[in-house]
């Protein structure tokens, strides 16, 4: 919170994946003049490939949709452990310990790995973990993971009254085809991060042109994870008439 003042932002969301555990010390945290906005980014599969599902403005008691984040989140703490074992096999000198003293309280994820990895001298930065011989997708000490089909996600979030949007569905590793945004905004997708730090201009004014189409909200977000992406939040905003037409698709 102290950084989206810095930043100069007057609205921020906190998105951590599949938990809202952070959201009573945001509050508490919450500088005057910037508002606020429950969040959380679902972790979802299609088939073989993830997808990232952003969620706004929901019910953060509401019970399914809690019993579904608690299931992902039990199952990332057994993948992970899991690859910390695969990591051991490989040779590389790292805990459990190492990566739950991390994470804190955070939910355990891949990103914890991969600090844990550079902090073992495994690899110079977190970033080298995800690759083919580490953690990347079917690298050599990958573990798959529970995650919803999207559409069971959306049809969560919107009965705890809120809205969702796919999360930089050109980022590599996590594209995601149009037919694909298309068929989840015929159930009820709200909108489409446009405007992503990994996203270039070109890609920028496709992603534009389709949500046009679909009449999806065409947002915007930094997707700041910290010192793992080098402390970028505010890089990439929404604008205050999509946020608008974004949250007025909500039912809270």
């Amino acid at each position: 919170m102290r950084r989206a003042r810095e930043a100069d932002l007057d609205v921020v969301a906190l998105t951590d994946h599949d938990t809202v555990a952070g959201l009573p010390a945001a509050r508490a945290a919450l500088p005057e003049g910037i508002a606020l906005i429950d969040g959380m980014e679902l972790s979802c599969r299609i088939g073989e490939n993830s997808l990232h599902l952003l969620a706004y403005q929901f019910d953060s008691l509401d019970p399914e949709l809690a019993a579904e984040t608690a299931r992902i989140r039990d199952d990332r703490v057994y993948r992970a452990r899991a690859m910390v074992d695969k990591l051991r096999e490989l040779g590389a000198d790292v805990t459990w310990d190492d990566v739950t003293t991390i994470a804190g309280d955070a939910v355990v994820g891949r990103p914890h790995i991969a600090r844990a990895l550079a902090n073992a001298g495994v690899v110079p930065a977190p970033a080298d973990a995800f690759c083919a011989d580490w953690i990347g997708e079917n690298g050599r000490a990958h573990v798959g993971k529970y995650a919803p089909a999207p559409e069971r996600a959306i049809e969560l979030v919107r009965a705890a009254g809120g809205v969702t949007v796919l999360a930089h569905p050109r980022s590599p590793g996590y594209e995601v085809p149009d037919e694909v945004i298309a068929r989840l905004g015929a159930v009820g997708l709200a909108g489409l991060e446009v405007f992503h730090p990994d996203h270039d201009y070109p890609e920028r004014a496709r992603l534009t042109a389709l949500a046009n189409d679909l009449g999806l909200v065409a947002t915007g977000g930094s997707d700041d994870h910290g010192d793992l992406t080098g402390y970028q939040l505010g890089r990439e905003t929404t604008a205050p008439e999509a946020l608008e037409r974004l949250l007025g698709r909500g039912q809270r």
